[in-house]
């Protein structure tokens, strides 16, 4: 069966628990900056929003990867790295264009969600449900496509008012 993690940005408050419980996970450690998961916030439209990897099936990130250290994982539905072969080049970090691989400042190495080999600790720990990991089924991924064109429309009406200046 597979899942994919849906991300609803009208329930997220921003509590940022999901950065914390996947740093704990992942490191042992409360480092925020750590996290796979990363929590943006828009102060012009007062949105806070949860931001990861989205497992692209044509995965930007594997393409440009000089040492094929990136993969598809056919049975997880994921992008997996492997740091045998990763040569910290970083091509992956700049050619993700959600922003979602990202570098580990303590480890020195490049970091994205793997969702817990299927077991996404941020999700259970989402109060909100902002999180969620589901079938991948034609209604979820119609209901991740119009969360995302939400999310779109409020920043592209943001960008459009007009900033009012003083003189």
């Amino acid at each position: 069966m597979n899942r994919i993690l849906i991300v609803e940005p009208s329930k997220c408050t921003g509590c940022r628990l999901c950065e914390v419980v996947c740093s704990v996970k992942k490191n042992g450690a409360v480092n925020p900056t750590r996290a796979r998961i990363a929590i943006i916030k828009w102060e012009s439209i007062c949105l806070e929003t949860p931001m990861l990897c989205q497992q692209c099936e044509s995965a930007p990130c594997v393409a440009v990867c000089p040492v094929k250290a990136l993969a598809r994982d056919s049975e997880l539905e994921r992008v997996s790295i492997d740091y045998d072969l990763c040569i910290g080049c970083k091509f992956c970090v700049a050619a993700c264009p959600f922003g979602a691989m990202g570098i580990d400042p303590v480890a020195r190495k490049v970091i994205k969600c793997d969702l817990c080999d299927g077991e996404p600790t941020c999700v259970k720990f989402c109060e909100t449900k902002a999180l969620q990991y589901v079938d991948a089924s034609i209604a979820n991924i119609t209901k991740m496509r119009k969360a995302a064109e939400e999310l779109s429309e409020l920043i592209k009406k943001t960008v459009a008012k007009p900033q009012h200046t003083q003189s």
